[in-house]
């Protein structure tokens, strides 16, 4: 993993243009013993903005089934403001694909940087937790 703070050279110039799903602080607590932040603390808050655009796609519960096409661009820092942008990439009967790509601003400079990106699953459920249609 690069450490730098450099763009990737694929990278868009920017975050996207509307609001995250999910933003929150990287802090202390989401540190491995090295003082990094864990790449699983990451992976939940890519679900959690994955879910929530889920849920409303859904209208109701969905359970996460997959994540796909990881990508660890650039590590997060304590500090750093997280933001997690996702869209629906494809709606099938009952699941629903969403692509979620995470931009922190640097506590220090207030960088934006992308930070990696992944494609997540989810199904919708019933109260049984059984596979249900999505809504048309």
């Amino acid at each position: 993993m690069a450490q730098t703070g450099s763009p990737q050279p694929d990278a868009p110039a920017g975050p996207p243009a509307f609001e995250p799903a999910l933003r929150t602080i990287a802090m202390p607590a989401d540190t491995n013993p090295n003082g990094d932040i864990f790449g699983g603390w990451l992976l939940s808050q890519m679900d959690l903005a994955g879910g929530t655009v889920a849920v409303k796609r859904a209208n109701g519960r969905v359970a996460t089934v997959a994540v796909d096409g990881m990508q660890f661009h650039l590590p997060v820092f304590v500090g750093d403001e997280v933001s997690s942008y996702a869209t629906i990439k494809r709606v099938g009967r009952t699941s629903i694909a969403v692509d979620v790509e995470v931009w922190a601003a640097r506590h220090r400079t207030g960088e934006r940087v992308k930070v990696t990106r992944g494609t997540f699953t989810y199904v919708a459920i019933d109260d049984e937790r059984r596979p249900r249609p999505l809504p048309v």
